[in-house]
């Protein structure tokens, strides 16, 4: 039985946009709307979360916090930094839990910091919204196809916005330096990699892109001009002493909080099916297995296998990550939406997209019954497992891809 044509505005540039905005606009207010909760110690607390010591939690019972904690975290991450206040401490009286990104991503929180909460929690929602979008749409598919990856990608760009994360602009800006990248634009290309990486670490791995392009003497200088300029920008506000401390609480903070993590990954998995806690082996297994794709360096000429390679890589980032989480994976499923879309159609490409779809984005909706999250999705590490699986079939295809090939569509523009 045929299924009925959709309409054609679904597929739309404009129609995505308009949503993707009202999703980021939505969420926001629905969040501001609900006001705080005073905090209680929880009856279910994570095990691996640097939160999860009665010392730590005491220091906010009783306390008022918000729904949309994130953005507070962020917001005044830039005061702490002006005034000099170690970023990386906890500030009871006005958010839960630590700030855990650069002294840059602080300083460049200060267009919003002196907005009201509402105001600069829908800008907040918007940029993270907009990257993904502008994103994809620089990616060498046809604009149907890129309208369908959005969609692919909604529901877990609605739970990043629910969460006000920042895993929309780690995912676009990953996507936009393999699309300038492909289009020969380094400069911008690069910047967009050191961005990603001062907000969260594991952007560095863009740098990897080198590989693919010639030119490379400029991509290195420009990356560490881009490192450097980022690195140095808070001194516009602090003194460089304050700004080294800072830089070493930073790294204090993110050793402390990796030592028992293992969050919805690769490791997370083992664990919780098979009972193997060696997280520091997996993290080893998958950097070596990271790479050796890499050794294929005649299919560098190959556009299809550097389009599976930003798959592997966005899929990669999330399942061996230990602090992966349900709002990380926007990342990881436009992974899977590009390496579909990379290459030739089959039934069980499209099989596989319907998995992820159903178990990994939709999992912690409420389609699937509460019994079943509590005791399925979420003690299973459920939503990781489909993600997990296709990195492995990437990885299969990559090193079994037969001579360079042109991807099928043509390269299309931001309209």
């Amino acid at each position: 039985m045929k299924l009925p044509a959709l309409p054609s505005f679904v597929f739309k540039p404009a129609t995505l946009l308009v949503l993707y905005l009202i999703g980021a606009i939505f969420a926001a207010v629905q969040l501001y709307s609900l006001g705080t909760h005073i905090f209680t110690f929880p009856k279910d607390p994570y095990p691996d979360d640097i939160m999860n010591h009665l010392d730590l939690m005491n220091q906010f019972l009783g306390r008022p916090l918000t729904e949309y904690n994130n953005y507070r975290i962020f917001k005044y991450s830039y005061f702490h930094l002006i005034h000099g206040e170690n970023l990386y401490g906890l500030y009871p009286s006005i958010h839960w839990d630590f700030f855990k990104y650069s002294p840059t991503f602080a300083l460049l929180m200060a267009p919003m910091a002196y907005l009201s909460d509402i105001a600069g929690l829908v800008i907040w929602n918007i940029l993270n919204a907009i990257t993904v979008y502008f994103a994809v749409r620089m990616l060498s598919f046809t604009t149907r196809k890129q309208a369908i990856l959005l969609w692919f990608a909604g529901f877990e760009m609605l739970t990043c916005l629910q969460n006000t994360q920042s895993n929309g602009l780690m995912c676009g800006l990953m996507i936009a330096a393999f699309a300038c990248m492909e289009n020969g634009k380094t400069l911008w290309a690069t910047l967009w990699i050191a961005l990603a990486t001062y907000i969260k670490v594991y952007g560095a791995i863009g740098f990897c892109l080198i590989l693919f392009y010639p030119g490379r003497l400029k991509f290195v200088l420009y990356s560490a001009l881009w490192m450097f300029v980022l690195g140095v920008l808070p001194l516009i506000v602090t003194p460089f002493q304050t700004l080294l401390t800072q830089y070493h609480n930073w790294a204090i903070l993110i050793k402390e909080d990796a030592k028992s993590a293992v969050g919805l990954s690769v490791a997370g998995w083992l664990h919780t099916w098979f009972g193997i806690d060696q997280k520091a082996l997996v993290s080893v297994v998958g950097v070596i297995l990271f790479f050796i794709p890499l050794t294929r360096y005649k299919m560098y000429t190959n556009q299809t296998f550097r389009m599976m390679m930003l798959a592997f890589m966005l899929l990669w980032v999330i399942i061996f990550n230990h602090k992966a989480e349900s709002s990380t994976f926007i990342i990881a499923v436009a992974g899977v939406g590009i390496w579909y879309f990379a290459n030739e159609k089959a039934n069980w490409r499209l099989a596989l997209m319907i998995l992820v779809l159903l178990f990994t984005s939709m999992s912690t909706t409420d389609i699937f019954p509460p019994y079943v999250k509590k005791h399925f999705i979420y003690p299973y590490t459920i939503k990781a497992v489909p993600c997990i699986l296709v990195w492995c079939v990437v990885f299969v295809e990559m090193m079994l891809l037969p001579k360079p090939k042109p991807i099928r569509e043509s390269i299309s523009t931001v309209s």
